[in-house]
């Protein structure tokens, strides 16, 4: 669990005061999240999440608010934002940026099946199929540069091996045709915890504080990396290929997407092994913090060097 920022009863009720939402009932930090702070947020007209944004500039915000609303309103199934009485998503909160947005039902799924694999591919297709209707741009902050910046970054907290290979990685990375790829908005960390199911159905793709543009092929890769991989980082193939079916009904692939499908599994793994590094290496201060694995991503990245797929 993630809190940065410790919220008291008094100043939620002020701050609850500014939304047409009704009365605060109760609220609790979330056991998820690493880059925000969250809360569910009950209230005599419903149930909320309230982010209190930690990293991202005020600047940056209005993307991502944006995306969750037209995602809603365009049938994705994604948590619309709440305007305040003055009509905007995003209010000054403590200093900080802050946001309030819909609690939809369901959870995560730790343990994917085929038919959640198949709702996911399924929303996530829909999603690339519009994307290009979306007039907001931010571009991919974690793309090659940040890989080659956080490289030197955790060079000294690395064995040999791995720097090599992530050296080695690095430049497979640095001449691929990714730029040439259909582009679009992505959410780019669409991960098992940032979907909610009840039973087989989709209710909720959430967190979208990473979305970017770029290849909307790499944000398949991100997705698949994680929901249809086993421990050892190889992939499952009866959710493979459910998801991807499915994602296809939505939006057909184009054949430079399927020449470089083996190449985006692994960036997708080199981002966010990287990424995991920083974290371990370098954290962040915070009341409660939950740091996870990077070996998780060695071991995909690799096996996927080793194993290429087709799509």
């Amino acid at each position: 669990m993630s809190v940065y920022t410790t919220v008291s009863q008094d100043e939620l009720v002020e701050l609850m005061g500014q939304y047409s939402v009704g009365e605060l009932i109760s609220y609790e930090g979330i056991q998820a999240g690493i880059e925000n702070t969250n809360y569910f947020v009950s209230t005599t007209d419903g149930e909320f999440v309230l982010t209190i944004f930690e990293q991202l500039e005020w600047e940056e915000l209005p993307y991502f608010l944006d995306i969750m609303a037209f995602l809603a309103e365009h049938k994705v199934p994604s948590a619309h934002p709440i305007a305040d009485k003055s009509g905007e998503y995003l209010r000054k909160f403590l200093g900080k940026p802050a946001a309030l947005v819909q609690r939809l039902n369901g959870r995560s799924v730790d343990y994917p099946n085929q038919e959640q694999c198949a709702a996911l591919g399924k929303a996530l297709g829909r999603m690339h199929s519009m994307a290009h209707n979306f007039s907001g741009h931010r571009e991919n902050p974690r793309g090659i540069r940040w890989c080659r910046e956080t490289i030197q970054i955790i060079a000294e907290k690395m064995g040999s091996d791995d720097k090599q290979l992530l050296e080695e990685e690095l430049q497979f990375q640095s001449v691929s045709k990714r730029g040439e790829l259909p582009q679009g908005i992505i959410h780019a960390d669409l991960f098992r915890d940032n979907a909610l199911f009840v039973g087989e159905q989709l209710t909720g793709i959430i967190d979208f504080y990473y979305a970017c543009n770029d290849a909307l092929l790499y944000d398949v890769a991100i997705t698949v990396n994680d929901w249809c991989t086993g421990h050892d980082g190889s992939i499952n193939s009866a959710r493979y290929s459910s998801f991807l079916t499915h994602y296809r009904e939505q939006r057909p692939v184009t054949e430079e997407e399927y020449q470089l499908w083996p190449t985006m599994l692994r960036a997708a793994a080199l981002r966010f092994w990287l990424s995991r590094l920083q974290d371990l290496h370098f954290p962040r201060p915070g009341e409660m913090t939950h740091t996870k694995d990077p070996d998780a991503f060695r071991q995909i990245m690799v096996w996927h060097r080793d194993n290429p797929l087709s799509l």
